[in-house]
């Protein structure tokens, strides 16, 4: 299935703004997400990327601004509201349930109001009870059915099992937008490279992917537009080569840790 890319909005950022005190974390920043897009948010550490997806999602009220999703303003809402709207997201520092097993970190999600109201278990293509369908989905992610991985303690599998499950659970609320929070980091080579066509495909299958990341040549594999932050401002916008080749994003990129990959 190829990806749809339309020029239907279905993320707006008008003016968003976040201070903790006299530090402006995110300042006047506006950019829109169109339905289909792999929208790439790049910037060294400090820059304020997680702090913006974190207004995004409802676990910071912006100060100012506003966040539209679908053009209805869902600035300020509780992050469960957001998420039963279809805005999911992974977490830098992954958070399962650690004591329960791969799987069953699903069947919650699958539980929720709006997986039922979607079809997240029954119908769209799923058959079976949540245990099944929680299985399925991570098998869709790299998890060999026929194995015990998916019936581990999620406390005992390796980082790469984990940023797949982060990716399950999300999948589990059949989101229309995933924002992925450094998905690449901690994970070899190998490892990316299987992850990389996951995203594509969750993406072909017509997800809308927001991606935070200091891995910027994996990056650039998965996204067609990127957004450039530094000091929690919107230095430029557009094709990754593009903004890559802007003077105030070169700039800051000399100077940090990550250096300049491209």
């Amino acid at each position: 299935m190829s990806v749809h890319h339309t020029h239907e909005a279905i993320l707006e950022l008008d003016g968003l703004s976040k201070h903790f005190g006299g530090v402006k974390a995110v300042d006047q920043v506006s950019f829109t997400v169109n339905q289909g897009d792999v929208v790439g948010i790049i910037g060294p550490n400090g820059s304020g990327k997680t702090t913006l997806v974190n207004c995004i999602t409802g676990f910071h009220k912006p100060t100012a601004g506003t966040v539209r999703f679908r053009g209805r303003d869902i600035t300020g809402m509780q992050p469960h509201k957001i998420a039963d709207m279809g805005i999911n997201r992974t977490f830098q520092i992954m958070r399962p349930y650690f004591s329960m097993p791969a799987y069953k970190n699903l069947v919650i999600p699958l539980s929720s109001p709006r997986a039922k109201r979607v079809g997240g278990w029954r119908g769209g293509g799923r058959h079976g009870d949540r245990n099944t369908v929680a299985v399925d989905i991570l098998e869709e992610l790299g998890f060999e059915r026929d194995s015990r991985v998916p019936y581990k303690l999620a406390g005992t599998l390796p980082t790469g099992y984990l940023k797949r499950l982060e990716l399950g659970r999300c999948l589990a609320l059949r989101p229309e937008l995933i924002i992925c929070d450094e998905v690449f980091s901690g994970l070899s080579a190998s490892e990316i490279s299987s992850l990389v066509p996951l995203l594509q495909k969750l993406n072909a299958q017509g997800i809308t992917l927001i991606m935070i990341e200091h891995r910027l040549a994996e990056l650039f594999r998965v996204a067609n537009r990127v957004v450039a932050l530094s000091s929690g401002e919107k230095v430029t916008e557009g094709a990754p080569l593009e903004v890559m080749d802007h003077p105030k994003v070169r700039e800051a990129y000399m100077g940090s840790e990550e250096g300049l990959v491209c």
